[in-house]
């Protein structure tokens, strides 16, 4: 799905099975609103009467009648239920730290209201139908960053965004922060009073990490397809050995996505005068040029996974206990959040890889000792630093992705008790991974306007190939070549920035899958 087609999508319809990571895109951007098709409202009205039927049965169900995790043997006097889902509400909005963007909070709304309306979680059509009402009115619960394990579900996080729904806790509407009460108030909404098991169905979910990764993963597509420009940029900016990227040789090592990367090299490289072949200049690169479809390959392998994950998860149930089809209530793990977790960490890598060979192109552009360029690309070098510490600050921020990218998953602290005695950390990882994508995309600026400086000393914008010389030009409308020194910390920042949220390279690649 194209960019284009994203801007005219007008409503996404949350069936529980057909969401994808751009639809989700397109909600937290305000670009569609959501809708529940009948056929998920009939499942939903079902759900909801088989709950009410084990109530009436006198059944004892968790987190239907019994207290929540280590709690889950003490039972719930009927009289109590609407105050239990309430209660619990009012316990976990506990999470603390900076408030989620607003994109990502939607997101979350989103991915809930998606598992909720796939009718296995026994939650009310009026409550499922006012969190659908937030989304669509621009009401925005404040949902701090941190607070969730990964498992029992992102509750902390989850329940900041529950508690505006019956009133309490704070949201953003209009620009303003204001009451969960006051916000529902402006726009027309009355909330809603908790019924026996919503609370739960409310929070107890993946959504979080899911949310995150999902913005990350769009994100992490951008940067990647950049670190592949940027190489490319750097390439003819140094005469690099096209030959390595033959498909003949690629070829007798089949990974697809090692192919992928050359053939997308080779084409945005057609008719540069720039490129050598093997022998020319020299026999072969070093590694950060000459096994660029190896590097990047692999993390495009990871991006892959991640996304046939995200896919899987953001069209699941995520509920703890599952409303069955056949009646029964069970009780199981599938607000575990480890498949994300592992994912999650998985980009992280990918991300950071994709800084780390990017930094050690940017290295052999300003060491005059690998290029033969002008030492740190400066015009006048001694009396001009020219680029030399914008390498620095590449070598910095893949210094703190090597910590970021430690991986969450492998650590575990039991909570309740020690009920849930093993748990993900999941949420960690999304954020994480997040941070080091923006970090990648910050290094791979600086690679691409040491690219451009590059080209600008050696007077060889005329002898780039088509498709690089149109991207140099975004690069230099936002960061021209430097005649003398200046600050571009803003022009860098500027850059990086374009990168996260430029689809041109996406949409392109579309058009070349769909040819």
């Amino acid at each position: 799905m194209s960019s284009k087609e994203l801007v005219e999508l007008k409503l996404v319809d949350l069936d529980g099975v057909t969401l994808d990571r751009y639809k989700v895109q397109s909600v937290a951007d305000g670009e569609a609103q959501v809708g529940i098709p009948e056929q998920n409202w009939k499942r939903v009205r079902a759900s909801r009467e088989r709950v009410e039927k084990q109530i009436n049965d006198g059944k004892v169900v968790y987190g239907v009648n019994t207290g929540f995790g280590k709690l889950s043997d003490i039972e719930i006097d009927r009289a109590d239920n609407a105050k239990l889902q309430l209660n619990l509400l009012r316990a976990d909005a506990v999470g603390v730290g900076e408030p989620l963007p607003i994109p990502v909070v939607r997101a979350m709304m989103t991915l809930r209201a998606n598992s909720l309306a796939r009718g296995f979680s026994g939650i009310r059509e009026e409550t499922l139908q006012l969190l659908i009402d937030l989304i669509n009115s621009g009401v925005h619960p404040v949902v701090p960053c941190k607070g969730s394990v990964g498992a029992s579900g992102d509750l902390a996080p989850l329940s900041h965004i529950a508690i505006v729904l019956v009133g309490e806790g704070k949201a953003e509407y209009k620009g303003e922060i204001l009451s969960g009460a006051e916000a529902l108030k402006r726009a027309g909404l009355q909330p809603v009073s908790l019924e026996t098991k919503e609370g739960l169905a409310l929070i107890n979910g993946t959504q979080a990490m899911s949310a995150v990764g999902t913005i990350a993963l769009n994100e992490a597509e951008r940067v990647g397809l950049a670190a592949d420009m940027a190489a490319s940029l750097t390439m003819e900016a140094l005469n690099g050995v096209i030959s390595a990227f033959d498909s003949e040789l690629l070829a007798v090592r089949p990974h697809p996505e090692l192919e992928f990367v050359a053939s997308r090299m080779r084409k945005w490289l057609e008719g540069s005068k720039r490129i050598t072949r093997q022998g020319e200049i020299r026999i072969q690169d070093a590694y950060s040029i000459r096994c660029i479809p190896q590097v990047h390959g692999a993390s495009w392998q990871a991006f892959n996974y991640v996304n046939e994950r995200l896919s899987v998860e953001i069209n699941s149930t995520t509920d703890n206990p599952v409303v069955l089809e056949n009646g029964e209530i069970l009780s199981g793990g599938h607000f575990h959040g480890q498949p994300i977790a592992l994912s999650m960490d998985f980009l992280k890598v990918a991300a950071a890889e994709w800084a780390n060979i990017s930094e050690r192109r940017t290295e052999r552009l300003v060491n005059p000792q690998l290029s033969g360029l002008s030492p740190f690309l400066a015009p006048d070098p001694g009396l001009e630093c020219g680029l030399m510490v914008a390498q620095y600050v590449a070598a910095s921020l893949v210094s703190e992705n090597k910590v970021l990218a430690h991986p969450a998953s492998v650590d575990s602290i039991p909570t309740s008790a020690n009920q849930e005695d093993h748990v993900s950390m999941g949420t960690i990882a999304s954020r994480q991974a997040r941070e080091i994508i923006h970090n990648s995309a910050r290094v791979i600026a600086i690679e691409m306007i040491c690219a451009s400086q590059a080209i600008y000393l050696e007077q060889a914008e005329k002898e780039l190939a088509p498709a690089t010389r149109a991207y140099l030009e975004k690069i230099r409308a936002i960061c021209p070549p430097l005649e003398s020194d200046r600050a571009i910390s803003d022009q860098m920042e500027e850059l990086a920035q374009f990168i996260l949220n430029d689809q041109s390279l996406v949409d392109n690649q579309w058009q070349q899958k769909e040819l």
